[in-house]
């Protein structure tokens, strides 16, 4: 039963007052913390952070503050409490906030500290490149020094020069606390105390720069975070003097975190910021074992690893045990036998136990000591239901522009942005990376509507915009999946004449076809009404754009006419009929993206032959006039291997769509080149080997394949997944699952060259067998244990949608791999398309083809 209010604070107050006797006595500083012992203390590491048991305290080795990834990190107990330690001109900065550049990490090993040197503005991203952001007229240079000091440590910030006036006391260094462990659990400084909300609660003010401002959570010089957790206790003592301010970041920004700050005083330069940090470390802690598997299962002949991850400091070995589920509920073992040791990767240990020879099929669990597994199944079926049909059956329908979803009770989103699109205005940087440049490149002026564009597309991942690329890329997916394996799946409703999509309701035509066709009619709608292919349709204002849930309330749907329209017209994003809310659409010049969309619509041409012949012969005719027009682009990227032509791509869906000869005989004037790239071609090229007909051509390529399969072999065995894989601060997901896509089109064109286990381990990586305590399958609704709160149109309402693929594990550098359960890290848990969706369908559906051949 929940303490009333006052015993909550008398006891909140005396845990502060222990830690200030204790961990904090800054008079003290080389005291141990009473719960540790003489040797727990913070030491710097090969790899340049401060580590002991329970801790680690890392600056400067991520740089991504716009996800939550940066500056002073705290890792405590083995989860990420704190991150982006770092000096902000924002009370609780957002994605599209100034940020500082920061130059090199430098470390004395003689005192043990860690500085950094950073500086704004950030003339990289300073009204221009991806994400342009605003910065204000400051110039601002300083050095964040981080120093242990036994199982404590210090944070000092060193200004080079005092700020203006103007900024002092509106700067400070800010470090941010992950909500997602916080909810429920309590907070005090010397003058009160609290619970962290499941949701921002007011009250705020508008400042004077017409910003809404939290008021504070908590005001102190020091503050103890969750004092009642011993894996989550942690004390900030402020020694400037200043202050301490706990704020509600999800105020201003729904992806926000909670921020603990200190403003920098005018005058300040030398010591502007000096905090006292004392995480609780729980004495000798290890991080449990792991033990990782796929949580859909195996077939019975499949190679089969349970991979078990360990902290290096846990000697322990008990043996791995395999058991079936009994009908009963009891565990039959059926192999009982030690892991064989893989060795280090990231900053653990790993065991690996092949069972392949377990195969009579039912449900099982893979046990270590008192770590277990989710249970899974071995089959023969057991790719053949619920692995890949969500994807088609839920997370297409659901993301389908310009029609309404609906799912039984379920209304996904409305009929949407029927108002597509305004040219957009020329020489603009648009917040999400569109470039307009000088000319509209068409015939319409700048914010004259484009008509033919409400028709087809998907949204891309939580966007509301359609990117040529994700469009396109999703279009080929599904027709290569469609060439392949025919899935004549219907499972959904798709009325494009009265806009209508029903999930779980069949209408009698394959799915696969209907998405086909609602992919083209945005890609060739777009040709068709410019003359050209889009680069993107996309919201104009950030508060569409950071919208979620409802597509339908993005834009009124009517065409904005600014003739008729009132003399102030309702601001954009107010929902009211009338307001310039229209989608923007943007042109480019980029050759190589004209081919890749060509190819796309080549391939999808041989799809709809039979299903919509008119639709088909004009993906045809658009493939075949980019062909005739486009130049190709010269080599992007610095120098070295000549980067393959995308004229390549669409010389093969061209020449298996129309069987003419001139599409082989450039690719065969391309033998080089395809060889010395093969990693990108050859899993395209290998497919119309007999089309081609050249054994020159052919006696290459295999050379180049061969070649290629030795430089996978040795990235297959860097880690215990059998995949080449090297994180990243973006999760992997969508890499592996690409990787086994094409992995399968290269084993089925050179079958003794690429074995099938490759194909096999990309799949099983991506359904649970990957790194880090959450081994849940990165495709939501797939598998015992699956993503189920995800950066998607509903982020919002912490939840998913089935079939949707999300990144994966991420690296929180520089050894950390990290999948948190929290809707906003779209590095780690966003959905899109292209290959998020169709390379995983493939991947799916190309484990049962192997053995089960139809």
């Amino acid at each position: 039963m929940r303490k009333p209010p006052a015993t909550l604070h008398a006891v909140v107050v005396t845990a502060l007052v222990v830690c200030s006797a204790g961990a904090w006595d800054s008079a003290a500083p080389n005291r141990q913390p009473a719960t540790g012992s003489p040797s727990a203390t913070l030491r710097l590491n090969d790899l340049e952070y401060l580590e002991m048991p329970g801790l680690n305290v890392m600056l400067a080795h991520d740089y991504y503050p716009e996800g939550h990834q940066g500056g002073v990190g705290i890792i405590q107990n083995g989860l990420r409490v704190a991150t982006n330690g770092d000096v902000r001109l924002d009370r609780t900065p957002g994605q599209w906030q100034p940020v500082p550049k920061v130059g090199p990490r430098a470390v004395d090993r003689t005192t043990q500290e860690i500085s950094m040197r950073a500086e704004y503005p950030d003339e990289s991203k300073n009204r221009k490149g991806f994400n342009p952001v605003e910065y204000p007229d400051l110039r601002l240079s300083y050095t964040v020094r981080v120093r242990p000091e036994g199982a404590a440590f210090r944070i000092v910030v060193d200004l080079d020069a005092p700020l203006p006036d103007e900024w002092a006391g509106r700067v400070s260094f800010n470090l941010e606390l992950f909500p997602g462990i916080l909810f429920g659990k309590t907070f005090a400084t010397e003058n009160g105390s609290g619970v962290f909300p499941l949701q921002p609660n007011g009250p705020g003010t508008i400042d004077q720069r017409g910003e809404y401002q939290i008021a504070p959570m908590a005001i102190g010089r020091r503050l103890v975070i969750a004092p009642e957790s011993d894996r989550q206790r942690m004390g900030i003592e402020d020694a400037t003097g200043g202050g301490l301010e706990l704020v509600d970041g999800r105020g201003q920004h729904t992806n926000g975190w909670f921020v603990v700050r200190s403003t920098i005083a005018r005058g300040a330069t030398k010591g502007a910021v000096h905090w006292r940090v004392t995480p609780h470390a729980i004495p000798g802690w290890t991080s449990p074992p792991v033990v990782q598997v796929s949580q859909v299962g195996y077939h019975p002949q499949q190679q089969k690893w349970a991979v078990i991850e360990l902290d290096r400091a846990d000697s322990r070995r008990p043996p791995v045990v395999v058991s079936r589920i009994s009908e009963t509920g009891t565990l039959e073992t059926v192999l009982e036998k030690p892991g064989d040791a893989w060795g280090r990767f990231l900053r653990f240990d790993y065991l690996r136990l092949d069972f392949s020879a377990v195969d009579r099929p039912g449900m099982y669990i893979v046990r270590f000591g008192d770590a277990r597994s989710d249970p899974f199944r071995i089959a023969p079926n057991v790719h053949q239901r619920g692995v890949w049909q969500p994807t088609l059956e839920y997370f297409l329908p659901v993301q389908m522009c310009h029609v309404r979803v609906n799912d039984r009770y379920r209304v996904w989103h409305d009929v949407c942005h029927l108002d597509d699109a305004l040219m957009a205005p020329v020489g603009y940087n648009h917040f999400d990376g569109y470039l307009q440049g000088p000319s509209t490149l068409t015939s319409f002026q700048p914010g004259q509507h484009v008509p033919g564009l409400d028709r087809g597309g998907w949204h891309d991942a939580g966007d509301d915009d359609l990117r040529v690329e994700s469009q396109a890329d999703t279009v080929f997916g599904l027709a290569l999946a469609y060439e392949a394996f025919g899935p004549l799946y219907d499972n959904t409703t798709i009325d494009q004449a009265g806009r209508v999509v029903e999930i779980q309701r069949p209408d009698g035509k394959p799915d696969i076809l209907q998405q086909i066709e609602h992919g083209v009619l945005s890609v060739v709608g777009g040709y068709r009404a410019l003359g050209r292919f889009y680069r993107g349709i996309i919201t104009p204002t950030l508060r569409q754009y950071v919208q979620v849930g409802d597509f339908g309330a993005q834009t009124d749907n009517v065409v904005f006419d600014p003739a008729t329209s009132a003399t102030r017209p309702p601001a954009v994003g107010s929902g009211v009929v009338g307001s310039p809310d229209d989608r923007w659409v943007f042109t480019e010049q980029n050759s190589r993206r004209e081919m890749s969309a060509a190819a796309s619509l080549a391939a999808a041409s041989r799809a709809l032959r039979g299903y919509d012949e008119a639709l088909a012969a004009e993906c045809l005719r658009v493939a075949e006039a980019i062909w005739s027009r486009t130049p190709d682009a010269a080599p992007a990227g610095p120098p070295g291997p000549q980067r393959p032509s995308a004229r390549i791509g669409l010389a093969v869906e061209l020449l298996m769509a129309t069987r003419e000869r001139r599409y082989a005989e450039y690719l065969v004037s391309q033998s080089g080149v395809i060889a010395r790239s093969f990693r990108e071609t050859g899993w395209v090229v290998g497919r119309v080997l007999p089309l081609v007909g050249d054994p020159a051509f052919t006696s290459a390529v295999t050379a180049a394949a061969r070649a290629y399969r030795a430089e996978v072999e040795k990235l297959e065995k860097k880690t215990p997944y059998g995949v080449p894989y090297e994180p990243d601060i973006w999760g992997a997901g969508w890499g592996i699952q690409r990787f086994g896509m094409q992995q399968f089109f290269l084993h089925t064109a050179f079958p003794q060259v690429f074995p099938k286990e490759s194909i096999l381990h990309a799949l099983d990586f991506v359904l649970g067998c990957h790194p880090g305590p959450n081994t849940a399958s990165f495709v939501s609704g797939v598998g015992a244990r699956s993503v189920r709160v995800a950066y998607g149109l509903n982020r919002a309402d912490w939840s998913h949608i089935p079939g949707g693929s999300v990144s994966g594990t991420a690296l929180i550098r520089p050894d950390f791999p990290e999948l948190l359960e929290w809707p906003f890290l779209w590095q780690q848990t966003e959905y899109v398309l292209g290959g998020g969706t169709t390379d995983y369908l493939i991947l799916a559906l190309a484990a049962d083809r192997l053995f089960n051949a139809r």
